[in-house]
């Protein structure tokens, strides 16, 4: 970030911003339109791409734009980039193709949608910042072994949980110290939630009851630390995390087993500890005349330290993972290579054959991490690819599905991505018939 706003600040004075793209208009994407338009400099939002094209017009009103163009094909698209007025489309795949956007931001939520959109992108040179974990769980080490491929950076985006703690994982790996364990504080678990639990609080704070649902069932964080483990190496500890609870997260060392925090380290959360919300790093030290200074410097004695962020500024900090990728070519959080864990779907009540799956933040199922060897092992059933999965057989409440205990929709595109995944990263693994059946020969 230090480096970063003088950069841009030189880009503004210079008037050559760089082009930034945003798909998806809804709570979060609003947010960002509003952050880059007033208060980001070298950064220009020049196009819009939503389903609802209110949605998109709104944005940018809310922002004070003038006169909105709309945009059915490339040319409108390019020619309303190019002499600086503000453009929205229902097609995200017009900002993939055109030459006055370098970036991308995409933050819609959704994971077959966003596949083909992101993909896109990357085909066509552009540098990508996903707020959409759900994605980046279930298919993002493909999705940024293509970006590699094409020289473009895949990236979560700073001010989302899952990049606030991958920046200070560095800071603390930056200090000398092993990073142990990367947390999350969460305030609330609760597989049995629903949408019609959460519904109130959807309404009160103008959010998607379904997003609010997967934040309180538990999906949303075990996507989170997903994309972190796959970031870091870091593994799961057990399926679904420890979560303990805790009452300030600098007691947090003490509820986690120490013997797998020095093998190889862990992701996990904890649960109702202080400062919320919040995110965590436990660093391990053991030279003692630097425990000796961390003593001093109010750390406790160690070996192990905590490393906290009270807060993440989500929409506010997104601008700055768009400068990081297209000037420095960093990613605020990517996959480092193969998947090191998955988010499995959970029966949230008993399943019965022909019920046909709601998906993340519904009513049928939630998500818990898994260890992804564990996942190809026992033929688990991602959590991202669950909506519109048909039920084939009775699945208990809280029983892990599998691939044999639904029928996958046909022709969709994450599933797609997902074979490739497993077959770039895991060769020696058998691929899914439940996949075969439905790829063309």
């Amino acid at each position: 970030m230090i480096i970063v706003d003088r950069k841009l600040e030189e880009l503004e004075s210079a008037g050559r911003p760089l082009g930034v793209g945003l798909v998806g208009a809804g709570f979060m994407g609003s947010g960002i339109a509003l952050q880059l338009m007033c208060f980001s400099r070298g950064l220009r939002l020049v196009a819009i791409a939503n389903r609802t094209v209110e949605k998109a017009e709104a944005a940018y009103r809310a922002g004070g734009a003038g006169e909105v163009a709309h945009a059915t094909g490339q040319a409108a698209l390019d020619e309303a980039i190019l002499r600086g007025q503000p453009v929205v489309t229902d097609d995200p795949f017009l900002l993939c193709e055109s030459p006055g956007i370098d970036v991308i931001i995409e933050v819609t939520g959704h994971v077959e949608y966003s596949a083909g959109v992101i993909a896109h992108a990357i085909d066509h040179g552009k540098h990508v910042v996903l707020m959409n974990a759900e994605l980046d769980a279930t298919v993002g080490p493909i999705l940024n072994h293509r970006a590699a491929k094409n020289g473009v950076v895949y990236t979560t985006a700073d001010g989302d949980q899952p990049g606030v703690i991958m920046n200070l994982y560095r800071y603390v790996q930056g200090l000398g110290f092993e990073p142990v364990l990367a947390g999350n504080i969460k305030g609330l678990q609760d597989v049995r939630r629903t949408p019609e639990t959460q519904q109130g609080f959807a309404e009160r704070w103008g959010q998607n009851v379904n997003m609010v649902t997967s934040f309180a069932d538990g999906t949303k964080v075990s996507m989170e630390m997903a994309i972190v483990a796959n970031g870091t190496g870091l593994r799961c500890g057990k399926r679904g995390m420890y979560g303990p609870e805790c009452g300030h997260v600098n007691d947090a060392p003490a509820l986690f087993p120490h013997d797998q925090l020095r093998d190889g380290g862990i992701v996990d959360y904890v649960l109702g500890a202080q400062p919320s919300p919040g995110v965590f790093v436990i660093g391990y030290h053991e030279h003692p005349r630097q425990q000796h200074y961390m003593n001093l410097y109010k750390m406790g004695e160690g070996p192990f330290y905590v490393f906290y962020t009270p807060y993440h500024l989500c929409h506010f900090e997104a601008p700055t993972t768009a400068a990081r990728a297209a000037l420095f070519g960093d990613a605020a959080l990517a996959p480092m290579g193969a998947p090191v864990c998955d988010v499995v779907a959970t029966a949230k009540r008993p399943l019965q054959p022909g019920e046909t799956l709601d998906g993340i933040g519904g009513f049928m199922t939630y998500g818990q991490l898994e260890n992804t060897g564990t996942t190809l092992s026992e033929r688990l059933l991602p959590m991202g690819l669950a909506e519109g999965c048909r039920v084939i057989r009775p699945v208990p409440m809280d029983v892990v599905l599998t691939y044999d205990d639904v029928e996958l929709p046909p022709g969709r595109l994450s599933d797609r991505f997902r074979v490739e995944q497993e077959q770039y990263f895991n060769p020696a693994a058998v691929a899914h018939p439940a996949f075969a059946a439905q790829l063309p020969a």
